[in-house]
């Protein structure tokens, strides 16, 4: 197995970090500004493929990483950031100031992730510790331009996204996505806690920066971020609708089967979440599965709702 390299274009690249599991590949990624021999880094995924990300830079003529930018400390995207961190000592890691003490002691996340993801967790990885001092707090400029930090907390209370030139590295805070050969597909990346109020206030903000390339973490680029960011609004906004309206007509259901009718009106509904029926078939279970996760953290929303408010 090994990473698959794109060049995006300029000294722009994405590593495709592909895991152990059926389905997961054009999923985990990395995203590589170069400057000479020296780079960027946008997140670096779990610790299982922090080699093959070596390899990659290695293959690509990088000697030194002047920065890490990470969107969140999620597994998936942060989990191999202290293995990264022995291979390249010099590198600084930027993150949101709440995810610090979890990148030094990694205990309460590594537990968290074997809580929710289970099995997945061990496929990924154990996490390392960051030293504190590879941890950076002032400005960041690359190859002779300023990063700006967004706060995005609408998938996560850490979760930041990054504008350099005319590229806006965006997480999870915009949903998943995957190019076609005639369309794309995208669905929502909304979290067991998702807050609606949240995640819209997340994309407002990003749609407020301008016209930019969106480097998605899942998965490749597109390249009008505001016309993106308006659709994945929409499209939030239909499911948030559809799951209230099944949880209307069937109140007395299993969770399971609420989801499941769910998602077979979103594929009639939603034409950019129908494209899941043009995806390959092993991407397809692994989205079947990551599918059931969003749904679960909308419906927990309005069931939270319908607690504090006696309706939704």
């Amino acid at each position: 197995m090994k990473a698959s390299i794109y060049k995006i274009e300029g000294d722009l690249y994405l590593i495709d970090l592909p895991q152990k599991l059926r389905g997961f590949r054009k999923f985990i990624s990395s995203w590589v500004l170069k400057d000479g021999r020296s780079a960027l880094i946008v997140d670096v995924g779990p610790a299982s493929t922090i080699r093959l990300l070596k390899e990659a830079l290695d293959q690509l003529g990088v000697e030194k990483v002047e920065y890490v930018l990470l969107t969140h400390i999620h597994i998936d995207h942060a989990g191999g950031i202290g293995h990264f961190v022995e291979l390249y000592p010099d590198a600084k890691v930027v993150v949101n100031e709440r995810g610090e003490k979890h990148l030094m002691d990694p205990t309460r996340l590594w537990e968290a992730s074997k809580k929710v993801l289970g099995e997945l967790a061990y496929v990924y990885g154990e996490i390392r510790p960051v030293p504190g001092e590879n941890i950076y707090k002032g400005e960041v400029t690359f190859s002779g331009m300023d990063v700006g930090i967004i706060p995005t907390p609408g998938h996560a209370p850490h979760h930041q996204s990054y504008i350099l030139g005319d590229y806006l590295f965006t997480g999870d805070s915009t949903g998943i996505f995957l190019e076609l050969d005639d369309g794309i597909y995208l669905r929502p990346a909304t979290p067991p806690r998702f807050v609606k109020e949240l995640y819209e206030e997340s994309l407002d903000k990003m749609f407020e920066v301008g016209r930019k390339k969106i480097c998605f973490a899942h998965f490749r680029m597109y390249e009008d971020s505001k016309k993106l960011i308006k659709m994945h609004k929409e499209q939030i906004n239909m499911w948030i609708s559809i799951v209230r309206e099944v949880m209307h007509e069937y109140p007395a259901e299993e969770v399971s089967k609420v989801l499941d009718i769910v998602k077979e009106r979103l594929l009639e509904k939603d034409k950019l979440f129908a494209n899941y029926l043009k995806l390959d078939e092993d991407i397809k279970e692994r989205e079947e599965h990551f599918t059931k996760n969003s749904l679960m953290g909308i419906y927990n929303y309005l069931k939270t709702l319908e607690s504090s408010h006696g309706s939704i």
